[in-house]
């Protein structure tokens, strides 16, 4: 989340006009995340989260908006978009697709334990499961294509040996996307970023999971190495927390076990997960944009992840 879009009072209030939701009390800029501008909203009906897409194309965002409310009524805690009196949750406000949801409780762990851990996994594999019958697609906008692209406008902003990096491992990317492995894989609509920062827990149980705007129609294990990428690793060498991992890993098979194929392509899958955020992280830092609030993250954290999992990786339970 950032702010890109300066929005005013007087802006704000005329476009909530068209919801039933009372009176503007307060409004402030989220200055966390780098992709869309994000306010926290109260009005007299409560705390709303509203959010002004920066890139992401008003025909797309449906996809999105329509992922959390299916995910709502499967039982999974996520932010449910709010609909206008004329039946709509997305519409434009200075000049921008823009959206109401409603606020979760609880907020981000720095810290994780392995029975935080333990809770993701579960949480993911009911995910996946509760995802299966949501009829909507969307390639991954951060994906292989995105990858070809602009790697080799990354490149001329790297060292040699870290370029060298770079193209090696896209090569072997997109060896494995034409393979037979590859598309063995079961897939549905996925969150592709279930990081720390997207889940907010309330004590000791998770409270919700919000962030759907990288969400895309992708392999399940895909989705499950982001996760463990950020939830189990040691932050200082990028190599796992083999307790963390462990914890998350058992806990999702409890709810949706593993098959012989993604055991095998599970090393493949970590690596692409670590190097689809440290594209993103090069990217952002090397071609930004202007922001009223934003800070791009260190590509170096990922770059260790990334350097890590091409020397292996646990097996799958």
């Amino acid at each position: 989340m950032a702010v890109f879009t300066t929005v005013s009072q007087a802006a704000l209030q005329r476009w909530l006009a068209a919801f039933d939701l009372g009176p503007l009390l307060a409004f402030e800029g989220i200055a966390s995340g780098i992709e869309n501008s994000n306010f926290f909203v109260d009005t007299q009906r409560g705390r709303f989260v509203l959010t002004l897409f920066e890139r992401l194309q008003a025909q797309d965002l449906p996809f999105y908006l329509g992922l959390m409310q299916h995910l709502a009524r499967g039982g999974i805690a996520c932010p449910d978009p709010v609909a206008n009196r004329d039946g709509q949750v997305l519409s434009e406000l200075c000049g921008k697709p823009a959206a109401l949801v409603t606020r979760l409780e609880g907020r981000p762990l720095d810290g994780p334990s392995a029975m935080h851990c333990a809770r993701i996994g579960e949480l993911l594999a009911r995910m996946h499961l509760a995802a299966i019958d949501y009829p909507v697609q969307m390639d991954n906008t951060r994906g292989l294509s995105w990858w070809r692209v602009n790697a080799p406008r990354i490149a001329p902003h790297l060292d040699e040996a870290t370029a060298a990096l770079l193209n090696d491992e896209l090569a072997a990317q997109q060896a494995f996307a034409t393979s037979d492995l590859n598309h063995a894989l079961r897939s549905s609509a996925v969150h592709a970023d279930l990081f720390r920062d997207n889940v907010l827990f309330d004590h000791d149980q998770v409270g919700g999971v919000i962030d759907f705007y990288f969400a895309a129609t992708d392999r399940w294990l895909f989705d499950l190495a982001i996760t463990c990428n950020d939830w189990c690793i040691d932050e200082a060498s990028g190599a796992f927390d083999l307790s963390r991992l462990d914890s998350l890993l058992r806990a999702y098979a409890a709810v949706r076990p593993f098959d012989d194929t993604e055991r095998r392509a599970w090393p493949i899958m970590l690596r692409a997960a670590a190097f689809r955020f440290w594209m993103s992280r090069l990217y952002d830092f090397h071609l930004p944009r202007p922001a009223e609030m934003v800070t791009p993250k260190n590509p170096l954290h990922f770059e260790r992840i990334l350097r890590d999992r091409r020397h292996g990786a646990p097996e799958l339970p």
